[in-house]
């Protein structure tokens, strides 16, 4: 009976601490806040590049070429850049360069320009110098640089999510890392998993703990080696989502080791009853009583 014991013991607490294999969880940090960057051990305000920016698209429409340019050569330094800065910059770069008849600056600045935001076009109220440049870099642009995020289907709530992001063109080479932010639907804040670029990442996001099916909310931003932002997939507003699927937990006593405990049980309680049955001392002893 003592082995009995042992047994479902030993069955049961093995159950209670399987936990499927899935990877190392990737470590999640609380997102950085809107005009903020991460510097990769904090966050940092970006509000100087985008006022440098402002300063220099300003100087540019009244035609001060040469204050534009001072300050559109101060916004790169002060960055890392979010995208819609870095994307102005390219942009205000290549209008100057048109505009003091530069035809190498300005298509440079609008391959660039082009590279981070392949749908950009400039306002046609703009001198033809620039217009002109920017048409016939458009019909020359390589290949934008691309990425794209998947997972599996069937996901399921309590289980980790496995991801993979995956580069699919780097034409210039500056896909250097990424991060990407995820969040349960309709939390207030984003937490974040930073990562470095190759063909290939794979991380596993940590599991989600709900008694429903729930969505997991996720977008990413992929930066080059200075940190500047390069590229967008998806976005905060418009985020892509995983559905997460919900399956009540099984009941102890339906789960392997709960059926094989109670089995177990019930052949302890056989035994016992056999053991009483067979070895015990009777009640009454038999036999006859004679006297002389």
């Amino acid at each position: 009976m003592t082995n009995v014991r042992h047994f479902v013991l030993a069955i049961a607490s093995v159950a209670c601490g399987a936990t499927a294999g899935s990877g190392p969880t990737t470590t999640l940090r609380p997102a950085c806040g809107v005009a903020q960057y991460w510097d990769g051990g904090a966050c940092k305000s970006s509000e100087v590049a985008s006022q440098k920016l402002a300063a220099g698209t300003a100087a540019l429409a009244k035609l001060e070429i040469d204050e534009a340019k001072v300050a559109l050569d101060q916004v790169e330094k002060s960055g890392p850049l979010d995208h819609a800065t870095n994307i102005g910059l390219w942009e205000q770069r290549g209008i100057a360069a048109a505009y003091t008849d530069d035809e190498a600056s300005a298509t440079r600045a609008f391959d660039m320009l082009l590279a981070l935001d392949p749908a950009h076009r400039l306002s046609y109220g703009l001198s033809p110098k620039a217009t002109f440049l920017f048409e016939k870099t458009l019909g020359a642009a390589a290949a934008a640089p691309a990425l794209d995020v998947n997972w599996p289907r069937g996901q399921k709530v309590g289980e980790p999510i496995p991801i993979d992001v995956e580069v699919l063109s780097d034409p210039k080479r500056f896909l250097a890392r990424a991060t990407l932010f995820v969040r349960t639907r309709g939390d207030a804040s984003w937490r974040a998993a930073d990562l470095t670029l190759d063909k290939t990442r794979h991380l596993v996001l940590p599991a989600i703990r709900a008694e429903k099916p729930v969505s997991l909310e996720v977008y990413l931003r992929a930066y080059d080696r200075q940190g500047n932002e390069v590229l967008t997939w998806a976005d905060p507003s418009r985020p892509r989502e995983i559905a997460l699927r919900y399956e009540a937990p099984t009941p102890w006593y339906k789960k392997w080791w709960g059926i094989t405990a109670i089995v177990a049980g019930g052949a302890a309680i056989v035994g016992t009853t056999v053991y009483f049955a067979t070895l015990s001392p009777p009640d009454k002893i038999g036999g006859d009583v004679t006297t002389k």
